[in-house]
């Protein structure tokens, strides 16, 4: 897993938590701005996805490579998935449901991190 990489989508993610996670509170749906930021975050975690598959093809790999692409799957598809909800919901829950995607994401991605470094990978 590249650190750096893995460091800014990590800030992302827990930046654009805190405003998601403000709108609500504030009682406003998801605006056009709101939904473009969660696919440009989906753009980050999509490339530390790609760079994590291909690094699977390399020397070191998890031991455990069922659960370390499960995991993968997950990380690329939780935001999507979150943002496709959220526009469903046009209330105040559609931006919870953005915040609370995104405060998941760092945490898909330290554990990515945890497997691959078990091996050194």
């Amino acid at each position: 897993m590249n650190g750096p990489l893995s460091v800014v989508t990590i800030v992302a993610a827990l930046v654009l938590a805190a405003w998601y996670l403000l709108r609500a509170a504030l009682n406003r749906a998801p605006s056009r701005f709101d939904l473009l930021a969660a696919a440009v975050f989906s753009a980050l975690v999509a490339v530390l996805v790609v760079i994590a598959v291909v690094g699977l093809f390399g020397d070191s790999r998890p031991s455990d490579t069922a659960t370390f692409g499960g995991y993968l799957i997950t990380t690329i598809a939780f935001v999507p998935v979150g943002a496709y909800l959220a526009r469903l919901e046009p209330t105040r829950w559609g931006s919870l449901i953005l915040g609370i995607a995104c405060l998941v994401l760092p945490v898909l991605v330290l554990r990515l991190q945890q497997i691959a470094s078990v091996t050194g990978a």
